[in-house]
């Protein structure tokens, strides 16, 4: 009902910020990483979801429609409710909670307070194929602490390519031969941007 909300930024908190939309002051619930992202600025759009309980309308605000994407995802599974989703991702970043889901990651998710194994296996069996589809990731292509693939993206960007377009000619880089070196990794990923 509600996508977003732009306006005069009034109150910044580590859980929620009050923004001022022609004189309607909405609080909008956030998470550790929105909070990281949010200028000090006057004026402020946030991406938003609105849960309607009995009880409560809550409105909960992301800073970018792909955290606002995960949290709808996290959502979805039997027994995450938007308290533990959004405590996911104070913990993780958003990239961090796609890549534990499609990496297979359980001590990644287990690490969150409030979920145990079994939830965190159930966060993966149940959104490891939409995350995957969404996300195009391939499934060999997310690989645990790989240092030379983060190496090789940082300098890529420090070069002015785009992250993304990057991440997937570096992933089928890495694919092919996964103990490239991140010199190697770079000049071929240079020959096929």
């Amino acid at each position: 009902m509600i996508t977003h909300i732009q306006g005069k930024l009034v109150e910044k908190n580590l859980t929620d910020v009050v923004i001022d939309c022609n004189g309607v002051g909405y609080l909008l619930n956030i998470s550790l990483h929105t909070y990281s992202e949010i200028p000090d600025k006057e004026f402020l759009k946030l991406y938003t979801h609105l849960q309607i309980k009995e009880d409560a309308h809550t409105l909960y605000g992301f800073s970018s429609l792909i955290e606002r994407e995960v949290f709808r995802l996290l959502i979805s599974v039997s027994g995450i409710g938007a308290s533990i989703a959004r405590t996911m991702l104070s913990s993780l970043t958003p990239k961090q909670v796609i890549e534990g889901i499609a990496g297979e990651d359980v001590a990644l998710i287990q690490s969150i307070k409030g979920i145990g194994a079994k939830t965190a296996q159930r966060v993966i069996i149940d959104l490891k194929d939409k995350v995957l589809k969404i996300y195009d990731i391939g499934e060999v292509s997310v690989s645990k602490d790989n240092t030379n693939k983060d190496e090789a993206l940082s300098a890529l960007e420090v070069l002015g390519y785009v992250r993304k377009q990057a991440e997937r000619v570096v992933d089928k880089i890495l694919k092919a031969e996964p103990e490239a070196t991140v010199e190697n990794i770079i000049k071929q990923a240079l020959k096929n941007l």
